[in-house]
């Protein structure tokens, strides 16, 4: 396997990005579970328990989309980077050019410890990327995603008006544009920026069901669970500069219609969840973190083995 060279490293941004590209890449499923209508896109529609509430959500919130990108309602703004990549051990050293001597950070990942069968091995995202001491030259993707910028504005007209329900249509409405942002951009990651997959003609239920190439995993997801990975990805793509993007103390993103995450383009890069893991590895991630041991296990609290 020869990892294939993006057509640019370093950092490109998006500013005033067309809400109206975005649309089409919208997921329904997660909007109408915001009011408990849970069932799939858009069979839920003509469900005979719910189907017409769901259906007039529906409505609403497609007209809703039209104020949004008629009177630009939210600015969607984001930024990428594609970064010379080498994986040392559980952790992925990214360099500042293609002769690779000035690193510029080290992206920490963590590794499943659970039981499997025999040839199927516990996975760390470090995996999809070629070791430092054996492997072909390597990259990674990173990128930081927004839609959520001038929210604030019509939510207060909602609230002020004691309008509840639009409020939280337009919340719902934001998050499912980061993540069609999100979705959008990793599409033609794959089809140009990157390349490796030109040819791609998915359809959005292809999209949803993730039948492409590569993988984009955000810091806080299941198979990266530490939040405190975003502030790597926020100083590489400077992405309060280029995004008008923030991390809060806590390490959650601002505005919160928000995506940030890293690409990873082996052909067999798969999601998965970390699950639990033992002493031995949250002591050996404090050290490659640099913190103590104490602080690792905070972070990592919801993956302690028992």
């Amino acid at each position: 396997y020869t990892p294939p060279a993006p057509r640019f490293t370093g950092v490109r941004v998006f500013g005033g990005y067309g809400l109206a590209q975005l649309r089409a890449y919208i997921e329904w499923e997660p909007c109408l579970r915001t009011w408990e209508l849970a069932g799939k896109f858009p069979h839920i529609l003509q469900d005979a328990v719910v189907g017409e509430t769901a259906a007039q959500l529906h409505r609403d919130a497609e007209a809703m989309l039209d104020c949004l990108v008629q009177e630009r309602w939210l600015t969607a703004r984001g930024v990428l980077g594609f970064f010379p990549a080498h994986a040392a051990g559980d952790d992925v050293l990214l360099f500042a050019d293609a002769a690779r001597q000035q690193e510029l950070a080290r992206l920490h990942f963590l590794r499943q410890q659970m039981e499997r069968p025999p040839g199927r091995p516990n996975r760390c995202l470090a995996d999809y990327v070629a070791p430092c001491d054996t492997g072909p030259a390597d990259y990674v993707g990173l990128f930081a995603v927004t839609t959520g910028i001038g929210i604030e504005r019509k939510l207060a007209e909602f609230e002020a008006a004691h309008d509840d329900y639009h409020a939280i249509l337009l919340q719902a409405l934001a998050d499912r544009l980061a993540e069609a942002f999100a979705e959008r951009l990793h599409a033609r990651v794959r089809r140009e920026f990157w390349g490796y997959a030109p040819d791609e003609a998915l359809d959005n239920e292809a999209l949803i069901a993730e039948r492409y190439r590569g993988i984009r995993p955000a810091p806080g997801y299941p198979a990266c669970p530490d939040h405190t990975e975003k502030e790597t990805i926020f100083r590489l793509l400077d992405a309060p500069g280029n995004a008008g993007m923030s991390l809060t103390e806590s390490y959650a993103m601002y505005p919160a219609a928000a995506v940030s995450g890293y690409y990873f383009a082996h052909p067999e890069a798969r999601y998965f969840g970390l699950g639990r893991i033992a002493p031995d590895q949250v002591a050996d991630y404090a050290a490659r973190k640099g913190w103590d041991v104490e602080t690792a296990a905070r972070w990592l609290a919801p993956n302690l083995a028992g």
